[in-house]
Order: structure tokens, then C-alpha cells, then sequence
């Protein structure tokens, strides 16, 4: 090996351990290193980048807005620039570059690009700014007549009236947004933004950016120079803090050493926060600081989850059934005797939002039949019906699925099917925490979210 491959070779090992993006080009642009963390962030294999044109794998809205180009072009470094651009499959990535021009003897060799992925960070400030103008629900929303839902509603009324910070607690899907958002539309800030975030969707240094002014990281950089923090886009109005015991205690100590600032905070917002789990459980095993707690808890609420209270369950497949009729233009009476039995019995582990996309799955694969029967029901939901029981009717109920000629699916259908249950299931159990949910599954971020995007899947609205 001559002595400039053996340096080129530990160049690339070298940058193989780095937990910054590397891009290296020549002077043609043709990509020479392009490290591990780089193949990460933009969902590519190195396959696919080495050795080619830098135009020919990805692409911008005009070859100046390529860093990597520009620099080779001034021959002047580029730092600390936001570049949004596309890989070769069409998925967008936004980078934080520092771009430098490489010399030999005062001639221009290449280029270096040290690139810091804002992708998801974008995507959340886009979909924050989004949800100003989309605070929709109001407690006219809430369906249910529970006593214990019914007691939530009336202190999420009362708490209209004031701007004390409000504490909702309740399992995922049982609607602690929709109640947040009633909240805000129901008070005086109901013309200024409503901001939600959810603190769990991002990772730390990310999530530090956006709550907090001058955080010394590079998404904190990215936030002086392109966006406001959350608290900022909120002004005036409500921000929205969802699942706050899953951010990191140095975060809730942070965010606690601001709320106590009282009527001395830089901001006018009101502050709503929620928790997936019962908050003395949190306090006790160290998910959530016990003074947090007491600052964001001046109002509470529990929701109910819909296990607890299923006397509601056939008023809310009355609304969403004439909900999704109104949606899809069809004309669906109800459930059949078996699906309706089916959903009282069932334990609706994702609550209300898990049976609002039951019900929307089932419109999907419904055709002009005026009841929704077993076998419009989403596969996923049929799967976990079968898991849930042991019965030799559930078991029958499932084999049906594979064995009935007129219900078998191509094969391209059926595999569309069990990669978006599986998607949504590891999502799940990763509290949608898409990082986490990507390397669980063995694939990247960007991949993950292609998937996402391609198939549809939501957390879903309000619930």
C-alpha cells in the first residue's frame, strides 16, 4: 500500500468513529470519504455516494445551495450554514454545515463538509408553526358521558378562567391534547398561538434548543439563527408540553428554574403540560422532579382511560362512524352485532385514538356495505384480537384471514399491511420516539420516517 492510500485509509477509519456527519469531495466533485454518521443522516449507503458526482446522488433547488459545491467554487470556508436538500430516494435532510475548501501546495484538492442533522428539528418547527392556526378542539369535542370524564371536563372549564400552569394526566390516546386545546380555546388566549410539543420525539440536545435561548450545542446555534424558541413562537397564547417526564432531569430542572420565575418570566404563556403515567410513579422512580411537579400541578386533571369507562364506547363509535361518513362521503349505519361485541370486550390498551383508527381502517376496506363487519377491521387489530385470546373463535376468527379464498390479498398488499402494523407497534412501544423506534428496527432515521410518510401513519388527532 503506498504511503497516500494508507493515509487516505485512516483518514476513513478515523471518521468512521465520528458522531458528526464527513463528507469529503475532490475538486471534480466526486465524493473521496463519506463516513458513517453521514450515511445516517441522509439514508444513503456508501455504495451509492462513493466515487460519484455529488449531482448525481443528491439534489438541491439550484447548485449553488450545495455547500460543498459553493466552497469549491469561493475557495472560502462556509460555516455554521442551514442546508435543505434531497437524497436520491426523495427524502429532504437539513443539515448545520461547516464547509472548508482543502489546498495542496495552494492548489484547491477538495472540499470538507462536518454536517449536524436538524432534519427532525425542521419537521417539528414546521409542524409547531402549523399548529398556531389549528387549535380545533373545544370541550364540546369530548364525548362521553363517565362521571370521572365528565369531573375532568368541568376543571379543565374552570381553568379557563385563569392562566395558572395545568397538569393533564392520562394514558396515550385517552385525549390529554384535545383537552389542552379546549382549554386554551375556551380562555382570553384563544387568539394567540397554541404551540404543542411533544417532549418525547426528540432527542436532548434538540429538545434543550427549543425551550431554551443561547443552548450551547449545535441545534442551539441552529435556534439563534433560524427560529424562536417555543416559548417565543407561543407568546401571549398556550404552549403545550406533552409527555413531560420523558425529558431528561437536567431539562425538567432548567424548565423548573424558569416557570419559577413567576411574574417575572420573559414570556406571556400560559404553560399545559402532560404525563403519560401516573405522576406519583414518575416522582417515585425518578421520571419527573417532584418540584416540577408541584409548579406545573396548580390545576390537574386525570382522564379516565377508555377501559374505565366503557359505558362511552358506543357513543364514540357513533361519532367517529358519522364522523369518517362525512369524511369519505359514504353512508355506514354501524357496527355488526360480532364487531360491536368485539369492542365492548376489547381493552383498547391505545384508548381512544387506537379506536379511531380501528373505525378509519374499517371505512378503508368497507365498500357499499352499510355495516362494518370482522373482516373490514385492520389487520393489525385483527392480530392483536388473537394474541389477546386464546378461544378456539379467535383462533378460527384469524386463520380465516390466510385460509378463505375470496379474502386472500396480493402479496404486496398484505406485506404493506404488516410493515405498517409492525411500524406502529414499534412505535409505540418506543413512546414514538422516532430515533429509539429507528434503531430498534435496524434501519435510519430517514428511512424510518420515508415509511412513516409512505404509509400514512399518524399519531393521530386530539386523542
Amino acid at each position: 500500500m503506498q504511503e497516500f492510500e494508507k493515509r487516505l485509509y485512516m483518514y476513513e477509519k478515523a471518521a468512521e468513529h465520528l458522531e458528526s456527519g464527513v463528507h469529503v469531495i475532490d475538486s471534480r466533485g466526486k465524493t473521496i470519504i463519506y463516513n458513517r454518521k453521514m450515511r445516517e443522516i441522509e439514508g444513503m449507503e456508501i455504495e451509492d455516494v462513493l466515487d460519484k458526482n455529488l449531482l448525481d446522488v443528491f439534489q438541491f433547488h439550484s447548485e449553488e445551495e450545495s455547500t460543498l459545491l459553493q466552497v469549491l467554487k469561493t475557495k472560502e470556508p462556509a460555516l455554521n450554514v442551514k442546508q435543505t436538500y434531497f437524497n436520491i430516494n426523495g427524502i429532504e435532510i437539513t443539515t448545520i454545515n461547516d464547509t472548508f475548501p482543502i489546498f495542496h501546495d495552494e492548489v484547491l484538492i477538495g472540499a470538507i463538509e462536518i454536517a449536524r442533522d436538524v432534519t427532525m428539528l425542521e419537521k417539528m418547527m414546521r409542524e409547531n408553526l402549523h399548529k398556531r392556526t389549528n387549535s380545533l378542539y373545544t370541550f364540546d369535542s369530548i364525548v362521553g358521558g363517565n362521571i370521572r370524564l365528565q369531573e375532568a371536563v368541568e376543571t379543565g372549564k374552570r381553568a379557563t378562567r385563569t392562566s395558572s400552569p395545568v397538569l393533564i394526566c392520562g394514558e396515550a390516546g385517552s385525549g390529554k391534547e384535545l383537552f389542552a386545546q379546549s382549554i386554551h380555546n375556551g380562555s382570553s388566549r384563544s387568539d394567540r398561538p397554541f404551540i404543542a410539543q411533544n417532549c418525547a420525539s426528540l432527542p436532548e440536545d434538540m429538545m434543550e434548543s427549543l425551550l431554551f435561548e443561547g443552548s450551547d450545542n449545535a441545534a442551539g446555534r441552529y435556534e439563534t439563527e433560524n427560529h424562536q424558541t417555543l416559548f417565543q413562537q407561543a407568546e401571549g397564547g398556550t404552549l403545550l408540553l406533552d409527555e413531560i417526564n420523558s425529558l431528561t432531569t437536567s431539562l425538567q430542572q432548567k424548565l423548573l428554574n424558569l416557570l419559577e420565575g413567576g411574574t417575572d418570566l420573559p414570556y406571556d404563556v400560559r404553560v399545559i403540560a402532560t404525563v403519560n403515567e401516573d405522576p406519583i410513579d414518575a416522582i417515585a422512580e425518578g421520571r419527573l422532579l417532584k418540584d416540577l411537579y408541584y409548579r406545573l400541578s396548580v390545576v390537574s386533571i386525570f382522564i379516565p382511560s377508555l377501559r374505565d369507562r366503557k359505558e362511552d364506547i358506543k357513543e364514540l363509535i357513533s361519532f367517529f362512524i358519522n364522523q369518517f361518513n362525512h369524511h369519505f362521503a359514504m353512508n355506514i349505519r354501524g357496527l355488526t352485532d360480532e364487531v360491536k361485541y368485539i369492542f365492548l370486550k376489547y381493552d383498547w390498551p391505545g384508548n381512544v385514538r387506537e379506536m379511531e383508527h380501528v373505525i378509519e381502517g374499517a371505512f378503508n376496506l368497507a365498500g357499499f356495505e352499510e355495516l362494518i363487519d370482522f373482516n373490514h377491521l385492520p389487520i393489525g387489530f385483527r392480530q392483536r384480537l388473537h394474541h389477546g385470546s386464546s378461544s378456539q373463535e379467535s383462533q378460527e376468527e384469524s386463520d380465516f384471514l390466510y385460509q378463505t379464498g375470496s379474502d386472500i390479498k396480493p402479496l404486496e398488499m398484505f406485506v404493506e399491511e404488516a410493515e405498517t402494523y409492525y411500524i406502529q407497534k414499534a412505535l409505540k412501544h418506543h413512546e414514538y420516539n422516532i430515533t429509539q423506534t429507528a434503531k430498534s428496527l435496524g434501519m435510519s432515521r430517514q428511512n424510518l420516517q420515508y415509511r412513516i410518510r409512505k404509509y400514512g401513519i399518524e399519531r393521530g388527532a386530539g386523542y
